[in-house]
């Protein structure tokens, strides 16, 4: 661990960022299993789905806070060399929230043992890196088997999630909602249609239904076992919230918190590495919010408040985002009557062309921060996927 941090520190020196990933990336090819000898002697929840991750582990985190200090990533870095680093500074902590990528679950798990395993969604994400999604399902389903001792904390409103769980020993089901069903219209298991009854599902051709919640949203409260309800009070917008909430509570209750206090400790969670936040642009008050796919966008786009003064949608194409942007036609861009919108980022024509043929009237402005001043004074939302969030949260920092 000498050269990993000799490395961290190099990288801080150099400008290069916190160094947390060089650090991680060192101690991985130095020592294979580095990543087992810092898990061990640790109660570990691991946190994975396509969206929502970073968020449900910071509010995971929040409610282990309860019963003491608890290890983590601080800038969402989900693979190995992440998740080792995270652990590598937390010596000692016997409590562990990490989140990891939906294709890294099995090996880490393997590495981890862990004791809760939060599902929370899939859906389709970077076809050009991820692969396709029924692919990824079947591979999450062998991964779990091979950890049935794990409390898994699975949404069972999502299809493909709870096809992942079905079969799993030890499940906390809870209601965390489904925004997006377009990549579950058939069955996982057997490949016929899924047939909804209002919030219910089930396989036209196996024996697969949606399970019975023990945990699930009911207007303000957050209901769970023996009678349980409290309020739920949440700094941070949107239904998925709530749902990712709801999963936090059941995995740190699993673990032995508290259900009314961990509760409350998911309210202080007001942003996750600058999504959800503020900042001062000019005359504009610029709220950013980050999405890296279809059922994310739509998400989004939902929390967008009708009568900001603008809305600017910043799309880039690299490698993180994934260079193929069809996703983009997936997306419902077609609500935006009376809020004027700006297209940018480096794939802003791309952008364009689809709010075009959504009917969107829209501005052409490349760069975030233009287009933010190029809208009337007052509140406007900005929303941007992983490249284009990261470059102008950078860009804002060094205009403040």
């Amino acid at each position: 661990m000498r050269a990993a941090a000799a490395a961290s520190w190099a990288s801080q020196k150099a400008g290069r960022g916190k160094g947390s990933m060089i650090g991680g990336l060192i101690a991985v090819k130095i020592d294979p299993t580095i990543m087992t000898q810092l898990g061990r002697g640790r109660q570990t929840v691991l946190i994975t789905g396509t969206n929502g991750k970073s968020t449900t582990t910071r509010m995971t985190t929040a409610a282990l806070g309860t019963l003491g200090a608890v290890a983590t990533q601080a800038d969402g870095a989900n693979m190995d060399a992440g998740i080792v680093a995270a652990l590598s500074v937390h010596p000692g902590v016997a409590l562990a929230a990490i989140e990891v990528d939906e294709l890294h679950l099995p090996h880490v798990s393997d590495a981890l043992d862990p004791a809760a395993i939060v599902l929370l969604n899939l859906s389709r994400d970077q076809l050009d890196r991820v692969g396709e999604i029924n692919m990824i399902e079947r591979k999450l389903r062998a991964g779990l088997a091979r950890h049935p001792d794990a409390v898994v904390i699975a949404n069972c409103d999502d299809v493909l999630i709870a096809s992942i769980a079905y079969d799993h020993p030890k499940v906390v089901w809870v209601s965390a909602g489904s925004g997006w069903a377009v990549d579950a219209t058939s069955c996982p298991r057997s490949g016929e249609p899924i047939v909804w009854e209002g919030e219910n599902w089930r396989s036209t051709g196996a024996d697969f239904h949606r399970p019975r919640p023990q945990w699930w949203l009911e207007g303000e409260d957050l209901c769970g076992p023996d009678g349980f309800r409290a309020a739920l009070h949440l700094a941070l917008p949107g239904r998925a919230n709530r749902g990712n909430a709801a999963q936090a509570v059941a995995a740190a209750v699993a673990l032995g918190a508290d259900a009314v206090k961990a509760t409350d400790a998911t309210g202080t969670v007001r942003e996750i590495a600058g999504r959800y936040r503020t900042v001062t642009v000019g005359e504009h008050d610029a709220r950013l919010l980050l999405a890296k796919n279809p059922a994310g966008w739509q998400e989004a786009l939902s929390m967008i408040e009708p009568t900001s003064a603008g809305l600017v949608i910043a799309v880039n194409g690299q490698v993180p985002d994934g260079e193929d942007l069809s996703w983009l036609w997936d997306v419902r861009f077609e609500h935006f009557e009376g809020v004027q919108v700006v297209a940018s980022g480096e794939r802003g024509t791309d952008l364009a062309v689809r709010l075009t043929y959504a009917g969107v009237e829209h501005t052409l402005i490349p760069d975030p921060v233009r287009a933010i001043e190029s809208c009337p004074p007052g509140h406007v939302e900005v929303l941007a996927n992983y490249t284009a969030f990261r470059d102008l949260n950078r860009d804002l920092e060094a205009l403040a």
